[in-house]
């Protein structure tokens, strides 16, 4: 098949479209990118690319046209605005022309925030009538609102009309949550072009190399955090639990990532004096995970305590599953009960940092082999449910059988 993938981000940006795009050609297709200059998640250009450099490449035989747009900064609400329609603009430009030349059979939205994404496959839709696969993988405007604070009843209200008429115009909604079904159909009746899609672990992570070169890891228990420090993630109890657990020394955070609340994270260690329990490694390639979960005694995966979080399965927690990890979860929903019938660890309610704290104290105390047995109950369950393979399998099935 001729398949056209639409995303804001794409190699050397590490994100789920990178697999999709290079599986779907190992497997024969020929596929194309639409994609932006590459500028997540600093906000800076990569190197090597610019407004007239590389706009055009082939990766691992995937054709990429990359889409002018404004870079992101450091992730301030008039920047991203800027940003994310940019990037709409000029990709539908790009996508007009893509349309003219070429044959598509299908077009696959991926799409993290922002829904904006859409708008180059909605015209190509519009003119042409390819059909559109969204991989629905974030809820606006429900997002909008909780992740990114905004509260103005207009501009909800817009978003919400925006998202209605692109579940509308879609072939089929890939979700990476079950949950995900019944918000969407508050918007209307899309029941049927619903379908389940779950995220995976990138091979780096789940048969990597754990010789990568990564920072000494302190001596102790450590409980290990890997992945976007945000807003979604809960930072504030995890330091509040890492409080209460101060006095015991073994017990050793650590956190690999960056993300909005870094600054927050590093003032709280500061001034709470957790220097010697809190490490902050920052970021790293995703070829380094495989060596840094190597490292964990346990993994930990958060979300705060509300409505749409608790429809949401964190990306990270298929990473732990993939890597033969065991979890301790403080969220609620469908993560949540991933974990518990993975019997690969702890589940505590979202917010809970005084049972977070406590089920920590408690993993801390259980022999190697138990662990072991928690991780290998992990890979397990990864391998029945979020393997690559039979997720792209699976879309191959579903793109091929609505053409």
């Amino acid at each position: 098949m001729n398949i056209l993938i639409i995303t804001q981000y794409f190699y050397p940006e590490n994100f789920k479209s990178n697999d999709l795009a290079f599986e779907l050609k190992n497997r024969g297709h020929n596929v194309t990118v639409l994609t932006g200059i590459p500028n997540y998640p600093e906000g800076k250009i990569f190197d090597g690319y610019g407004f007239f450099k590389n706009k055009k490449q082939v990766i691992n035989g995937v054709r990429v046209i990359r889409s002018l747009l404004l870079p992101r900064g450091k992730g301030g609400g008039l920047r991203l605005f800027t940003n994310y329609y940019s990037f709409a603009f000029f990709a539908s430009i790009k996508a007009f022309f893509l349309g003219i030349n070429n044959r598509f059979d299908a077009i696959i939205v991926h799409e993290p925030s922002p829904i904006t994404q859409y708008y180059p496959a909605l015209l190509m839709n519009k003119l042409w009538k390819i059909p559109v696969y969204f991989w629905v993988m974030d809820l606006w405007p429900e997002s909008l609102s909780i992740a990114g604070g905004i509260k103005n009843k207009f501009i909800l209200n817009y978003y919400s009309k925006v998202i209605k008429n692109f579940y509308k115009n879609a072939e089929k909604l890939l979700v990476t949550s079950k949950g995900f079904r019944s918000a969407i159909n508050e918007k209307g009746d899309f029941d049927d072009k619903i379908v389940y899609f779950p995220n995976w672990a990138e091979d780096s992570i789940s048969d990597g190399n754990k010789d990568f070169p990564i920072p000494k890891m302190p001596d102790g228990f450590k409980v290990m955090f890997a992945g976007n420090i945000g807003e979604a993630q809960d930072l504030e109890n995890i330091m509040k639990a890492a409080v209460q657990l101060k006095a015991n020394k073994n017990i050793k955070f650590i956190l690999v990532g960056d993300g909005r609340k870094m600054p927050f994270v590093k003032n709280f260690i500061e001034e709470h004096k957790l220097t010697d329990t809190v490490s902050v490694m920052g970021r790293f390639p995703v070829e380094a995970m495989s060596s840094f979960f190597d490292k964990a005694d346990i993994m930990l995966v958060t979300l705060k305590d509300d409505p749409i979080f608790n429809l949401t399965v964190p990306a990270k927690l298929q990473a732990y599953m993939s890597a033969s990890k065991p979890v301790i979860a403080m969220l609620n929903g469908e993560g949540a009960q991933n974990v518990i019938d993975a019997e690969c660890g702890f589940v505590v309610a979202a917010g809970d940092y005084s049972s977070l704290a406590k089920t920590i104290l408690t993993a801390s105390e259980l022999s190697y082999e138990q662990l072991q047995k928690l991780g290998s109950n992990s890979r397990k369950y990864y391998e029945m449910n979020f393997k690559m393979s039979a997720c792209i399998s699976n879309l191959e099935s579903i793109i091929s059988k609505e053409n």
